[in-house]
């Protein structure tokens, strides 16, 4: 990949001399692709210098007994600037062999191998269109290649954990809502009515449009009108009639 980038650097920077017109839209690709890259390795970087210089702090299993380090877990990260190579540590209990992984769960990224900003991106990109679609739109424009079908997974699994989130807000909000005075008692009536009536067109307007006609074409289309109103009193009649 890297001697493919820099022969079309060459044949760009070959063009660009003898004055013809560039390929904008490769270079820009060339551009972004490199700097994707660029950044994927100094966010590892970051990433092994954070691990390495992590604080030591006494690491308890479920059972509350103390666990101990088993060596490193390598695994492969995909992040926005593309992927990371990543060896967390793996932690396990002598009495229940039950493990964990201290760095995933510091980088909220236990256990999957994305990050959280490409979860992001494919619960978004899920949850706006068919799967299909937003894998196809994903690789477009952020330079992600995922399965469509890890895109429904992600998607349904920050929607199951979104949930108790709104359900919490939902509650807080009803329960800071002032509650309504009730409606003092009326006499009142509330109506609501509608009606239709046909309107003539263009006959650029009726175009499929099926109607009532020996030749089952429409002459007009149709406009309604809604109204909602209350009635607070009736008006006073008159005692003498005509």
């Amino acid at each position: 990949m890297e001697l493919e980038q820099a022969t079309e650097v060459r044949r760009l920077a070959a063009a660009l001399a003898a004055r013809q017109t560039p390929d904008f839209e490769a270079g820009e690709s060339l551009v972004l692709e490199a700097a994707r890259r660029g950044g994927a390795g100094i966010l590892g970087t970051l990433l092994r210098h954070g691990q390495q210089h992590a604080p030591h702090a006494l690491i308890l299993c479920t059972c509350g007994q103390r666990l101990r380090s088993r060596g490193r877990r390598g695994k492969r990260l995909l992040t926005s600037l593309g992927g990371v190579d990543f060896a967390p540590s793996f932690y396990q209990c002598a009495p229940c062999s039950k493990g964990r992984f201290p760095d995933d769960e510091r980088l909220d990224i236990v256990p999957t191998p994305y990050s959280p900003g490409v979860r992001r991106l494919l619960a978004r990109a899920g949850s706006q269109s068919q799967v299909e679609q937003a894998a196809e739109d994903l690789r477009c424009s952020a330079g992600l290649t995922v399965q469509a079908r890890e895109i429904e997974r992600v998607a349904e699994e920050v929607g199951r954990q979104v949930e108790p989130w709104l359900a919490a807000e939902q509650k807080r909000i009803l329960q800071a809502a002032p509650t309504p005075a009730p409606a003092p008692a009326s006499d009142a009536k509330f109506y609501i009515s509608f009606d239709g009536t046909g309107v003539p067109v263009r006959n650029s307007e009726l175009v499929g449009r099926r109607g009532q006609q020996a030749d089952g074409s429409a002459p007009t289309r149709e406009a309604q009108l809604g109204c909602v109103f209350t009635q607070v009193g009736l008006d006073r009649l008159s005692s003498t009639r005509p």
